[in-house]
């Protein structure tokens, strides 16, 4: 007795549109790459990070015990760099979760309640834009110190300007739609219709803002710490990593090489993978 054979279930075409864009599938699994070893960076790290080994100072690249090479403390780069993907990653990530939780709340607020609300909020979402989100950041890491959670709750809190701004158009196009008024008329209260209703009809933006705000979070992350504001050595980030670089450049240039070639693969990815997202969700594109 033969078993019948059970068809195929079709490829979305969101899925099709996004596997048919070329760079967004590479960004995916560079950042995928990325990620799984940040996250076993403790296990596969050849040496501790934080090891310093006056004999083995400046070993060069591709060498047999240290593939990326020592710096000036006799520390491997590889271990170095891995432990500062997982810094950096995660502040990337957990900053964008503030940034959309942020914005999404102050544009659902301001264009559903409408009125002085919306007036309000919305003129101090636009007060902020004038200035860079970078001079908000150096300003208030002055006065906070630094660890990994401030970082990341520092560059969320003075990015989510953006998301208000797409939150906010989202809404007002959604709060005359029938569905709206039935959940008005069964008696849902306002936190519940936006939370329940007009938060799943907007996320197809909100979803390439995600990807394009880690982005943005990372850079932000190396801005920082660059300049000396961010995560303090001995713990390493990219940004941090960059700025040691800087004064051993004559001698290491490799130094800054890996660090710089990380944030541009993560950054570049994020953006591919953003674009990719956007032709996936945009149900105006056809099959």
């Amino acid at each position: 007795m033969g078993f019948a054979h059970r068809p195929r279930r079709p490829v979305p075409a969101g899925l099709r549109r996004f596997s048919r864009y070329r760079f967004a599938v590479v960004g995916l699994l560079v950042l995928l790459a990325m990620t799984v070893a940040a996250l076993f960076g403790p296990w596969i790290s050849p040496f501790d990070p934080d090891r310093i080994d006056v004999a083995q100072r400046y070993i060069l690249p591709l060498s047999a015990d240290h593939i990326l090479g020592t710096d000036d403390l006799g520390r491997d780069v590889l271990s170095r760099l891995l432990s500062a993907s997982r810094v950096s990653l995660l502040i990337g990530v957990s900053a964008m979760l503030m940034t959309l939780i942020v914005g999404f709340l102050v544009g659902a607020f301001a264009g559903y309640c409408g009125g002085w609300i919306d007036a309000i909020l919305m003129r101090l979402t636009d007060m902020l834009l004038c200035f860079p989100n970078i001079f908000l950041l150096l300003f208030v890491a002055v006065f906070v110190p630094p660890s990994r959670v401030s970082l990341a709750a520092l560059i969320g809190l003075t990015s989510w300007m953006e998301i208000a701004r797409i939150s906010h158009a989202q809404i007002r196009s959604l709060k005359q739609r029938d569905f709206l008024e039935a959940a008005r008329l069964a008696g849902a209260s306002n936190v519940r219709i936006i939370m329940r209703q007009i938060l799943p009809n907007s996320m197809t933006p909100m979803l390439v803002a995600a990807a394009l705000n880690t982005a943005n979070a990372i850079l932000l992350e190396s801005y920082v710490s660059f300049l000396g504001y961010g995560i303090q050595p001995p713990q390493a980030s990219w940004g941090n990593m960059l700025t040691y670089a800087q004064s051993e450049f004559a001698i290491d240039p490799w130094l800054a090489v890996f660090p710089g070639a990380a944030i541009a693969l993560a950054v570049t990815s994020l953006n591919f993978i953003g674009e990719g997202l956007r032709d996936m969700l945009d149900v105006r594109l056809k099959n």
